[in-house]
């Protein structure tokens, strides 16, 4: 806790003696430190990415889990290839924006082509998703180990295939189906082969052609080929396998994933992974999220999720928002100890609110944010730090030039059962290297629009838990780092 000093400092005087402190720590009179009794101090070391991999020392090795890491950092096995850009956090959030419009209209049954989402063109077209996080599972007879990105919102699990006529660069060689003993086609005739679950509309020639599926996204990217039947190995699980497991294999694929060969469907649809596994996994998952690209995390299926230490979970009811995302009703956020009184006709409520693994930057509704703002910002201000420009969308920022530390207020939130998560530090504040700045890791959309969407910057370090035939969704702080 910071310590009132025995003297008072104004806060003129109290800024110029910051400009000339080099490398310490920012302090406070005491006419501001009676207030800030809620706070985290976050050395400005931590906020940064290494440019070596530190696995956490959290994960609990007993427990059967896949690594989970972020695929442009040091612990990923794509991040020795220097021909890969990664992208920068500016271009981040404009591929963010663009998933949260997809998501919304979604949510909202509007044809997606109907959204004015402007992502440049390129952007779009080199890196459509911007969750970041990548495990390696087996796939086919003999197994061949592929890197996917996972996805809470995406239900089909798809990989690039040969023969390809439209694949983008992918670090493993291309799955070929030719090659394994346990691949199989899903006839154009079968009930499997729906316009709901392939999404897409398709004549059958005969009826042995095989069934087609189409997956479009946010920004245009997209993905296209056979629907097929394969074995999947989980090889971190013993090498346990799901035989007859459903999945894209992918022939015309528009985008290229940061050398992922494709995604992990998590989502509630009835192709995603978890509705697949559930007679051996029981609809049940949990994830924690690094604090950043050089620490990782981990992906748990079934009975190893409750291997963890069940009493440091909180649970909250799971709600049906749609049947690919997961719902929970917030309620209210909670800043240096003081609930902000969101309107008596709770915004959180309509439509709802979603957890969501890919969105990187939390969204709520305009009156919400602005208040979640407005104390942010004063809080801030009472330590003496500079509010600059806004960055990309963005619009609560800070120089975080010569400090070693940063005083962050305490923000959890208040769920609609009286459960209360408080989330960790590195989750409220985006930090720009380049420029060591930092933001308010939340944005706001008008009021009522729109889902809340809890993004993954503020899940990390957190384990959580969606236990789907529970009807429940946990948080266990400080799961990783």
């Amino acid at each position: 806790m910071i310590m009132a000093s025995s003297f008072f400092i104004s806060y003129p005087l109290f800024a110029s003696l910051l400009s000339l402190s080099f490398g310490f720590e920012r302090k406070v009179g005491t006419n501001a430190a009676s207030r800030l009794q809620n706070y985290h101090a976050v050395p400005i070391s931590s906020l940064f990415p290494s440019t070596i991999c530190s696995p956490s020392t959290k994960v609990n090795n007993k427990r059967k889990s896949l690594k989970l890491v972020d695929k442009y950092g040091p612990c990923s096995p794509l991040y020795q290839d220097k021909t890969i850009k990664r992208p920068t956090k500016v271009e981040i959030l404009q591929l963010d924006q663009a998933r949260v419009k997809s998501i919304q209209s979604l949510l909202s049954n509007k044809s997606i082509e109907t959204e004015a989402i402007n992502v440049p063109v390129d952007l779009g077209r080199h890196h459509w998703n911007t969750s970041n996080y990548i495990v390696t599972v087996g796939l086919g007879t003999p197994k061949r180990d592929l890197t996917l990105e996972i996805d809470t919102a995406i239900d089909i699990t798809w990989t690039q295939c040969m023969p390809c006529s439209n694949c983008y660069k992918q670090r493993e060689p291309l799955f070929d189906p030719s090659e394994s003993t346990s691949y199989s086609n899903i006839s154009c005739s079968s009930r499997l082969c729906s316009q709901k679950l392939t999404g897409k509309r398709q004549s059958c020639y005969s009826p042995t052609s095989p069934c087609m599926y189409t997956r479009s996204y946010g920004d245009g990217s997209q993905t296209t080929g056979y629907l097929s039947r394969e074995t999947i190995t989980l090889r971190q699980y013993d090498n346990q396998v799901l035989e007859d497991f459903l999945f894209g294999c992918g022939v015309n694929n528009g985008g290229v994933f940061g050398l992922s060969a494709g995604l992990l469907g998590l989502s509630r649809g009835k192709l995603s992974f978890v509705e697949q596994s559930a007679q051996k996994y029981n609809r049940t998952f949990s994830y924690c999220l690094p604090t950043s690209s050089s620490s990782s995390g981990f992906l748990t299926f079934g009975k190893d999720v409750d291997k963890a230490a069940s009493a440091d979970v909180k649970y909250i009811p799971l709600t049906t928002v749609s049947e690919y995302f997961y719902g929970v009703k917030l309620d209210d956020i909670i800043l240096d100890g003081i609930p902000l009184g969101i309107s008596p006709v709770n915004l959180f409520s309509s439509p709802g609110t979603v957890i969501d693994s890919g969105t990187v930057i939390t969204r709520l509704p305009e009156t919400a944010y602005r208040d979640l703002r407005f104390e942010f910002r004063r809080y801030m201000e009472f330590q003496g730090y500079t509010l600059i420009s806004p960055i990309s969308i963005r619009d609560t920022c800070y120089d975080l030039n010569f400090i070693t530390k940063v005083h962050l207020p305490i923000i959890s939130f208040l769920f609609a059962d009286g459960t209360m998560v408080e989330l960790d530090p590195n989750g409220i504040f985006y930090v720009f290297r380049l420029y060591r700045q930092g933001c308010l890791a939340f944005a706001g959309f008008p009021d009522y629009t729109g889902h809340t969407i809890l993004g993954n910057t503020i899940q990390r370090t957190m384990e959580v838990v969606y236990d789907i035939d529970g009807g429940r969704i946990g948080f266990r702080s400080y799961a990783c780092e």
